[in-house]
């Protein structure tokens, strides 16, 4: 997959594909419950390969990286991150564009990841997040449906702290 030469960060028009759920909590007196995805979310569910947790600690990045197959539905559960996705994807009509998500405790959002779209996430809490996916396939070990690149200087996105 080439990289387009214009890239544009937006979060008002998602990349083409990626669509979002926004999570309530339900509480009660013992706690609370939140449900991330369910089979009958028609807009979204598409089928079950596994599930996973993902830990990270504050101020790490881990990108970047898309699947030829599968779709992933990330949600952090616990903490705070900045989740990026880059379509680089030759002829989508949103091809060079970027969406920044702030997802976790402060805003609980699943988000549907098509494949072929580079994606990664930076922890912006102060205490490690735990990053949910639900991805379409299961991971396959001796043939891993991962294509990467290193997180910093290999896509025209910049993953420091934008003060202001």
């Amino acid at each position: 997959m080439s990289a387009p030469a214009k890239f544009a960060v937006t979060t008002k028009i998602p990349i083409h594909d990626v669509v979002t759920k926004k999570l309530r909590l339900i509480p009660d007196e013992r706690g609370w419950l939140m449900e991330i995805l369910r089979a009958d979310d028609r807009e979204l569910f598409e089928k079950f390969g596994q599930v996973y947790v993902s830990g990270t600690y504050p101020g790490v990045v881990k990108a970047w990286h898309y699947h030829k197959l599968q779709v992933d539905f990330f949600a952090c559960v616990s903490g705070m991150v900045k989740l990026v996705l880059v379509d680089t994807r030759e002829g989508s009509p949103t091809q060079g564009a970027i969406n920044e998500f702030f997802i976790g405790s402060q805003n609980p959002l699943l988000v549907r990841v098509p494949n072929l779209v580079y994606h990664g996430w930076k922890c912006i809490s102060p205490e490690p997040s735990l990053v949910m996916n639900v991805p379409t396939e299961p991971y396959r070990y001796s043939d891993p449906d991962e294509y990467r690149l290193e997180p910093h200087g290999t896509l025209p996105y910049d993953w420091t702290r934008k003060d202001g």
